[in-house]
């Protein structure tokens, strides 16, 4: 049998689980330390942390970042991106935190969205670019605010009235400019060599090592990969992936895996992880996440090889909706078993609870006790200062 046709490793759902979650580090109670450096090593590990604007309670990057680091300020990571440079903002299948010595991986997009610029970014004019990158040369870092634009028309609901916002998002997905801070959603942009003190960018990676790049980090965050999870929101990339695939079998640097689930698709894992299975996870353990979370936002393999079929309802009509408008799910042990819907009451500092579903029928012994004491963890976090 030659070693691409070798026979699948059996894998069951639990031991699945188990990889996925010692690959995100929801397995420990404090994987990365604490400060900036946790925030640096957090990233790296998870690939990317997505940014999302709802602030129905904490914005979700700083949520998954206290999910995996219990003392985490939001502070840390501004210190990660403004001071210390270890992470950077750009775009994944979302806009994300990416760890900043992945850079060369993503120098090809940001070319191929300067050279096609599309609908929205081809209509700035070049003029209003070179205007708003020389203000930035001249007066140092600076955020829309800083800009006295005549207003115009806006194109579409979310776009501003100032033409120069359109230049300095055009720019930032160029590679020009890169957002050096952020206040809540208001993003400051420099030139992307002094902020991180280049005298020349990094070299661009080759499109066979960005393809290697995304595999990798699949690896490293999910532990057992299909195309799916890897190409996810990338379905353009899945025949390439699936040569490179092939390719690390033959070289025995991918085992075949069968998940013992039916319908579940080709699975892979390295040697190294298939060699070292993780012991299983504290059953008392309890992760209260966002929707946004590397473990969720994959709702098909959530579903796959939790047995927990997640759906964001914020954009759903409230008669619809089955565990409400800004849903939590909540990890336990290894098991979903609840989702609850939480919003920020600021004004008094507190979480209002507004639905609270079980998601495997009747609650194990101990598991409401243990949810609550998260939520008051939680609760603290939210309102920390």
């Amino acid at each position: 049998m030659s070693p691409a046709r070798r026979a699948p490793l059996e894998l069951s759902a639990a031991d699945a689980r188990r990889i996925w979650l010692r690959a995100q580090r929801l397995d420990a109670p404090e994987p990365f330390g604490t400060g900036p450096e946790a925030v640096r090593r957090a990233v790296e590990q998870l690939g990317y942390v997505q940014i999302d604007t709802i602030h129905v309670i904490e914005r979700a990057h700083h949520h998954i970042l206290w999910s995996r680091i219990p003392g985490y300020r939001r502070a840390d990571l501004h210190a990660a991106l403004s001071r210390d440079k270890s992470v950077f903002e750009y775009w994944t299948h979302a806009l994300a935190y990416v760890p900043t010595r992945d850079f060369r991986f993503f120098l090809p997009e940001m070319k191929r969205r300067r050279e096609t610029p599309g609908r929205w970014f081809g209509s700035t004019p070049p003029g209003e670019l070179r205007r708003v990158l020389a203000r930035i040369r001249r007066d140092g870092p600076l955020s829309i605010r800083d800009f006295d634009d005549t207003p115009v028309e806006k194109v579409h609901l979310w776009a501003s009235r100032k033409p120069s916002k359109r230049a300095l998002e055009c720019g930032f997905h160029g590679g020009a400019l890169t957002i050096s801070a952020r206040s809540g959603m208001l993003k400051t942009y420099d030139l992307t060599r002094r902020h991180f003190g280049w005298d020349a960018s990094p070299r661009p990676a080759s499109p066979r090592q960005v393809l290697d790049y995304l595999l990798d980090r699949a690896l490293g965050a999910q532990g057992a990969v299909c195309l799916d999870s890897i190409c996810y929101l990338d379905a353009a990339r899945k025949p390439a992936m699936a040569e490179l695939i092939a390719g690390r079998v033959r070289r025995r640097r991918l085992l075949p895996v069968a998940l013992g689930i039916e319908g579940a698709p080709p699975h892979w894992i390295t040697p190294e992880a298939a060699a070292d299975p993780p012991a299983p996870v504290d059953p008392t353990a309890v992760h209260i996440l966002s929707p946004f979370d590397p473990l969720v936002i994959q709702r098909k393999r959530l579903g796959l090889l939790f047995g927990y079929d997640h759906v964001f309802e914020a954009y759903v009509p409230e008669s619809r909706r089955r565990f409400g408008y800004f849903a939590l799910p909540v990890l336990v042990g290894d098991r979903i078993a609840a989702a609850i819907d939480i919003k920020a009451d600021r004004s008094k500092r507190r979480l209002e609870i507004r639905q609270w579903t079980w998601t495997e029928g009747a609650p194990a012994a101990g598991d409401k006790a243990a949810i609550e004491a998260a939520l008051h963890r939680f609760e603290a976090f939210q309102f920390a200062s």
